[in-house]
């Protein structure tokens, strides 16, 4: 009893040791972390310790069996420390323009050497990095019967796409399989539903069930309240189009009555340039109405 207690001080003893010293270094990642595809993505790395001495600091981050910091390969000119003060215990660092292939695993790793004592490493327990792509949410099918939500994201199970009517989540149609290509680092989630009633359609995507990003759109069957939050970045009434409407067509008929009011005595010559330029304000402003609908519809 006496040798299994001795063996057991001993293991709590050189948990976390490095060459034969006790560790003396806490290294804290975030588990996981997500960005949009081509975003800069700040990736934390504190480190903590039971020395009040003096003590030399190297940092080391890898992906895979890629050195990260200091960069080499394609993440030179890519990635940034957060705090160039040696001695911080901020050990972040800045990934600029994500790509594809920047998914995966990312371990943070301190080594320090305390003033008259060996050298101590420990590492954090590493930070996934989730990429995803714009989201398309729009009109599909026949006659567009049918709303359709499309994202790319990083090859993982815990990614689910949901759409929502009103605030409650609905059951697809065509739920197609994570379509992946293969050498390809992303799968395609692709969620459809046959609009019921007009109202808000909201697309969402979440990872472990926290929400990560959305996409919006407002239905109308008649075809003609179809505005997209991603071109209008507001919602749109059936009565603000109207009062639109409304304040361009009296604005014009002012504008013509006016230029055809007697002033006096004088006769000047009929300013037709400016009557076509007034006639062009409100079909200029319908064609552009028009193309965002079809835009929206795509």
């Amino acid at each position: 009893n006496l040798m299994l207690l001795t063996n057991i001080l001993s293991l709590f003893y050189f948990h976390d040791c490095f060459a034969g010293t006790r560790s003396l270094v806490t290294v804290h990642q975030l588990p996981v972390l997500t960005t949009a595809l081509g975003q800069n993505v700040t990736m934390p790395c504190q480190f903590s310790h039971n020395e009040s001495l003096e003590m030399n600091t190297v940092l080391y981050w890898y992906f895979l069996k890629n050195k990260v910091w200091e960069p080499s390969g394609k993440y030179v000119g890519r990635v940034e420390l957060l705090d160039n003060n040696r001695n911080s215990s901020n050990k972040g660092i800045l990934l600029k323009e994500v790509q594809w292939a920047d998914s995966g695993k990312y371990l943070c790793k301190i080594t320090i050497t305390p003033k008259r004592q060996k050298s101590s490493r420990a590492s954090g327990d590493g930070t996934t990095l989730m990429v995803y792509d714009t989201m398309i949410f729009n009109l599909t099918g026949h006659n567009d019967s049918q709303l359709q939500c499309e994202v790319n994201v990083t090859q993982d199970p815990a990614f689910v796409l949901s759409i929502f009517h009103d605030g409650r989540k609905l059951q697809s149609v065509d739920s197609a399989p994570r379509a992946s290509i293969e050498g390809l680092p992303y799968v395609t989630l692709t969620e459809a539903i046959s609009p019921s009633s007009a109202g808000k359609y909201e697309c969402q995507l979440h990872l472990n069930g926290v929400l990560i990003t959305k996409n919006s759109l407002h239905y109308d069957p008649a075809g003609d309240n179809i505005f997209h939050d991603l071109i209008w970045r507001r919602d749109y009434s059936k009565s603000n189009t109207v009062s639109i409407w409304a304040l361009i067509t009296g604005l014009f008929f002012i504008s013509v009555i006016l230029c055809f009011s007697e002033t006096g005595a004088v006769a000047f010559p009929e300013p037709w340039p400016l009557y076509v330029a007034l006639l062009l304000v409100p079909i200029t402003t319908l064609l552009g109405l028009v193309a965002a609908q079809l835009i929206c519809r795509r």
